[in-house]
């Protein structure tokens, strides 16, 4: 979009009054999307009205219906539910209820809706505005509102954020509350897994999802479910055997503890439901276990927004007005909507349509077509989690022998990569090797074979079990070179951070001298960081991000108590600003200095006035994030000196070092998941690559596709040859040169009321979801 078209744009607003909701059932993040949609509509020069009660509060008005200014959704990112209210409301399915609630809409001059709720919600808004016309007819006639009014008021514009923690609204990605749902699942089984273990113990957990199985199928996947139940997929007849036989095996194999996970709404080939109770009392008289039922229920939807979930909700919260701003009345009731890391739009009804057909193609007992049309990485979970959970012995042996190891500092998610990563290999039948301590074990011969089960139980530990170093292969060439004969490895498998990018291209340029270092290999970035280019997402930033973003809520906290406090807190990253920015995102900060985006003393500056004026509100409380290295001079110790000295007797300030609580903690749902697929990945595209270049009984690779960097870019998942991805990299800074989370600065700005341009702000593009979009891989 032009310049001067986004200026202008920012006029636009003028005059416009837009009021925001909340209905259905609530889900973490709403609060976010209410912040970003208030604030983004006062930014462009827009009323902004709240809607208390969903729509109970429309139908009612009165003070029900408030204006809002900047503030009155400070501090609310960071709570669950929802502050607005939500309620069902019986009124507003009535024609009666309808007129009421337009007649509300037309006395504050309120044409522009934007409703944040399910598929429910979404389809009540879009009945609303197809009677629109008709309503103020009758209003018109019952000498309710004049002609005049009605003639301004005439068309209402609808855009709907989906907040659901079931995932369950066909073309989005993601709904707004489903990653924090997973949380709180993950959390639960983390804990209900070491009593398990004390007393070998079977648990059977029930999970939400009356009619979607997303939430249990992907906690049954981060959490290595032995068994699972969803509605999409019942079990062949006769599965009690079945799942009696597995679990048995698995204990006969020696573990101590049984996970089966069901969704609520599961039910078996007839359609009749399958109880958790039902199960338990299965595995009670067949085995004999002592067996627990835990019924999750309505702790899903509580506790705190996720990062995911607050970045998420305040992204399509800015676009939900862009699109209110450019609606026609031609153009569709639509909803905003992630698709990889892109805002797009979405015609609302045609999202509705598919959303029925997977009900319907259930009801009809084609459960194959239900999985499909749940998109195509539904599908892709749970083919994987049907690989992973249970070892199927390999067709026939292979000839060939893939070693794995963990390379630069340790990140949560390394283990679900390193244990995907050695069971699908097994499946595969290739000899599987681990190497403890990185490329340095590796010359040292610190190499083991390992088993099915020598990884059982690895997918919610944090750190590296295999043990990492940053030792690079040019100090070990030749110890390396002369392990690889050894063994006679065929492939290599480095699960790390930039070291492991760097590693892979050194050995892949050592190969004129070494004719053994013509193999495959493959690096799959996991690193707090985010700095390994060919990826958008490495593996370990979702959990690092949460972890500051905890430590940064409680510091929040903490001020909120002793008023008129800054606090200054640095974040790691080496240059890289990612975790800083998104963190600063997450937690409302209002400022977040980067290497990537050069600032002077005239932004300092500007900052502290920021500040200033902020102390002089009913917000008497400040919070500044720096990266750590994102200024040679300006250092965490330069910024609470100049700010103490510039807010002397305006605001006291305070330093936090978060360090290394970074990189620690067990991941979170979306980096174990993140983990488990792109080890089965890189596997199976190593597996391909390995026949391509087998001839004669050997292995010989020395083409650039056969040293591959794996990583989600936008919305699909692609191998980057190193060599290639070396022409893109800063090596002095360690960064990949483009960065897309950069344009994701403009919000943390705009919504931090810094007066700034919004030129360089990309809209999203209007999709429609279709069968044939809903097979497209969109990553994870």
């Amino acid at each position: 979009m032009a310049a001067a078209e986004l200026e202008r744009l920012r006029m636009a607003g003028a005059g416009m009054a837009i009021a925001v909701l909340t209905s259905g059932g609530d889900a973490q993040g709403m609060n976010a999307a209410v912040r970003a949609v208030t604030r983004m509509g006062i930014y462009v020069g827009a009323k902004v009205f709240l809607i208390y009660e969903g729509y109970e509060g429309l139908v009612e008005g009165g003070d029900n219906i408030k204006q809002a200014n900047w503030l009155s959704v400070s501090n609310i990112i960071q709570l669950g539910g929802t502050v607005i209210g939500s309620a069902r409301c019986k009124a507003f399915t009535t024609r009666a209820g309808r007129l009421r609630a337009a007649r509300n809409l037309v006395e504050h001059g309120i044409t522009n809706l934007c409703v944040i709720g399910g598929d429910g919600s979404l389809t009540g808004a879009n009945i609303f505005r197809s009677e629109w016309g008709g309503l103020l007819e009758e209003l018109v006639q019952d000498g309710q509102i004049s002609e005049e009014v009605a003639r301004e008021n005439c068309h209402l514009n609808i855009v709907g954020l989906v907040g659901s923690i079931d995932n369950d609204f066909c073309g989005t990605d993601m709904t707004i509350g489903t990653d924090s749902a997973l949380h709180r699942i993950m959390e639960v089984i983390d804990a209900i897994t070491t009593t398990a273990q004390s007393h070998q113990r079977t648990f059977v957990l029930e999970v939400m999802g009356r009619h979607c199985g997303y939430l249990a199928l992907v906690s049954g996947l981060a959490s290595g479910a032995d068994w699972l139940f969803i509605p999409e997929s019942p079990p062949e007849d006769g599965w009690e055997d079945l799942m009696c036989e597995r679990l048995g095996e698995t204990r006969s194999r020696g573990s101590r503890l049984n996970i089966i996970i069901i969704a609520e709404g599961a039910i078996d080939r007839s359609g009749k439901p399958i109880s958790s109770n039902y199960v338990k009392d299965l595995v009670v008289q067949r085995l004999g276990f002592d067996t627990r039922v835990t019924v999750l229920g309505h702790v899903q939807r509580g506790g705190t927004p996720s990062a995911f979930d607050r970045v998420l909700s305040s992204k399509m919260g800015m676009e939900a007005v862009m699109a209110l701003l450019e609606a026609t009345p031609d153009t569709p009731a639509c909803v905003v909507s992630l698709s990889g890391n892109q805002s797009v739009r979405l015609p609302l009804m045609e999202c509705v349509q598919v959303t029925k057909d997977v009900q319907k193609a259930m009801d009809e007992k084609r459960f194959e077509e239900a999985i499909q049309l749940r998109g195509r990485s539904f599908e892709n979970n749970w083919n994987i989690y049907k690989l992973l959970a249970h070892q199927k012995p390999a067709q026939e042996k292979s000839p060939f022998s893939l070693a794995i190891l963990n390379v630069g500092a340790p990140a949560a998610g390394m283990n679900a990569a390193v244990r995907s990563a050695v069971r699908i290999g097994i499946c595969q039948g290739h000899t599987i090797y681990v190497v403890s301590d990185g490329f340095e074990g590796l010359s040292k011969g610190q190499i083991r074979e390992v088993g099915w089960h020598d990884v059982a139980g690895w997918l919610g530990r944090g750190g590296s079990m295999l043990g990492t170093k940053r030792t690079l292969p040019k100090t070990c060439m030749e110890k390396i070179v002369e392990n690889v004969r050894k063994f006679n490895i065929q492939g290599l498998l480095v699960i790390g951070g930039f070291e492991a990018y760097e590693g892979v291209l050194q050995l892949v340029e050592a190969r004129g001298q070494y004719e053994e270092l013509c193999i495959i290999m493959c690096v799959i970035p996991a690193t707090i960081s985010n700095n390994v280019p060919g990826t958008d997402f490495s593996l370990g930033s979702d959990t690092a991000v949460n972890a500051a973003m905890e430590s940064c809520d409680r510091i929040k906290q903490s001020a909120s108590g002793t008023k008129r406090r800054v606090f200054i807190v640095e974040t790691m990253g080496g240059y890289c600003g990612y975790l800083s920015t998104v963190t600063g995102i997450a937690v409302g900060a209002d400022a977040a200095y980067v290497y990537e985006d050069p600032f002077t003393i005239h932004d300092l500056k500007a900052n502290v006035e920021h500040l200033t004026d902020k102390m002089k509100t009913d917000i008497q409380r400040g919070l500044v994030l720096r990266n750590e290295k994102c200024h040679e001079h300006y250092t965490t110790e330069f910024l609470y000196n100049l700010y103490s000295s510039e807010g002397k007797g305006i605001f006291d300030c305070r330093i936090n070092v978060l360090g290394h609580l970074q990189q620690g903690g067990a991941p979170t749902p979306f980096d174990r998941n993140y983990g488990t697929k792109l080890g089965v990945k890189a596997v199976l595209w190593m597996s391909e690559k390995l026949e391509e270049v087998y001839r004669k009984g050997r292995v010989f690779a020395n083409s650039g596709d056969s040293a591959c960097v794996i990583g989600l870019r936008k919305k699909v998942v692609a191998f980057s040859p190193v060599t290639e991805l070396k022409k893109v990299t800063d090596f002095e800074h360690r960064l990949p040169q483009e960065q897309w989370w950069l344009n994701l600065r403009l919000m943390l700005k705009m919504l931090a009321n810094y007066q700034i341009s919004l030129t360089e702000y990309i809209s999203g593009k209007m999709e429609h979801v279709t069968r044939r979009t809903l097979s497209i891989e969109k990553g994870f």
